[in-house]
């Protein structure tokens, strides 16, 4: 029983984690899009406005601190 807890843990981590990786690429992928435009803020926010559409995708609740 221990074994099998400890499996379906070790699942969830990794599907977690492969989900966080996406999200990070969609955040990096949007602000690259802004790359060399001179504007540093628009870039932040393409990055922040996709990492936070991506994270609202995931069945999860929790809390970013």
């Amino acid at each position: 029983m221990t074994d099998l807890i400890v499996k379906e843990d070790k699942i969830i981590e990794r599907i977690l984690s492969t989900e966080l990786v996406r999200v990070t690429e969609r955040a990096a992928v949007s602000s690259a899009r802004l790359r060399g435009r001179g504007d540093e803020k628009a870039a932040d926010q393409a990055a922040v406005d996709a990492m936070r559409r991506e994270l609202n995708r995931l069945p999860i609740h929790g809390r970013v601190v």
